[in-house]
């Protein structure tokens, strides 16, 4: 068995219940990995801004943790706040997206420092409103409001059809962005090279982890590549089949603390007694 040093975990759908809370149980379990020295790193598709309360209330910074944000293309020690890394889309790459996302017809956001950036409010912009807690700033033109560059740019629109557009444009983009699905309903770009997985390659290099060190636990497809990655990599009990598949373990669902039970079995069963 290996003595696992750090767990990296999704947040929504995977670390948070569907209210967006932690359970108590889930908690307890990662305050008392964090004692006995594993690393918890929270690593989601989300802006910064909307995992910093997480952040705080599973005192990341006392334990010197680490935040993974928008689907990896920013990490950030939580203890110092220095970014170990950062990558972002060039302004002319968003005007790209934005071309593309009117000739397939879907709707298109970013950011801009803590305020969600759209044309339009559709349900999805509310939705994603709603997830990160950031503020909707509604723009007469998406190209002449973005003027720096960007962490990431979100496609989003029904389902069924975001998920035509995502194999369409994945082929479209190859090598040029990192394209895939955070939930069924966004899809995320980011630079080219850019996930989870890739992310959590650079930190654990910086930090003398081996890859045999880390679990890593999931329910989406932006998920994939840590799961992949990690030397036991998770799948929740709500996530799709194809991610159970590919997944060393499948633990319970977000509602019934399936991370608690892989801390209590991987990590904390570990930890000699007193």
């Amino acid at each position: 068995m290996h003595n696992y040093r750090m767990i990296v975990l999704d947040l929504d759908d995977t670390l948070l219940q569907d209210d967006h809370t932690i359970s108590t149980r889930t908690k307890i379990a990662l305050m008392k990995a964090q004692e006995a020295g594993v690393k918890v790193v929270l690593a989601s598709g989300r802006p910064t801004y909307a995992m910093t309360h997480i952040a705080e209330e599973l005192e990341l910074a006392k334990y010197g943790s680490f935040i993974l944000s928008f689907n990896g293309a920013k990490i950030i020690n939580w203890k110092t706040k220095e970014e170990l890394f950062s990558s972002t889309l060039p302004v002319q790459t968003v005007h790209e997206l934005y071309d593309i996302s009117k000739k397939e017809q879907v709707g298109i956001l970013s950011y801009d420092g803590d305020d969600i950036v759209a044309e339009t409010v559709t349900a999805y912009t509310q939705k994603e409103s709603e997830i990160t807690g950031m503020n909707i700033k509604e723009v007469e033109s998406f190209k002449q409001a973005i003027t720096r560059p960007v962490v990431k740019v979100l496609m989003v629109d029904d389902p069924t059809k975001l998920a035509i557009v995502e194999k369409k444009l994945q082929k479209q983009l190859e090598g040029q962005l990192s394209v895939m699905r955070s939930k069924p309903f966004f899809l995320e770009f980011t630079e080219a090279g850019v996930d989870k997985g890739t992310s959590l390659h650079q930190l654990i290099h910086k930090l003398g982890i081996e890859q045999a060190e880390v679990i890593a636990i999931g329910d989406s497809y932006n998920d994939l590549a840590m799961i992949n990655f990690a030397g036991l990599g998770v799948a929740m009990g709500n996530a799709p089949d194809d991610i159970k598949e590919i997944a060393d373990y499948v633990t319970d669902t977000n509602m019934n603390h399936g991370v608690a039970k892989v801390v209590e079995t991987f990590i904390l069963n570990k930890i000699p007694q007193a």
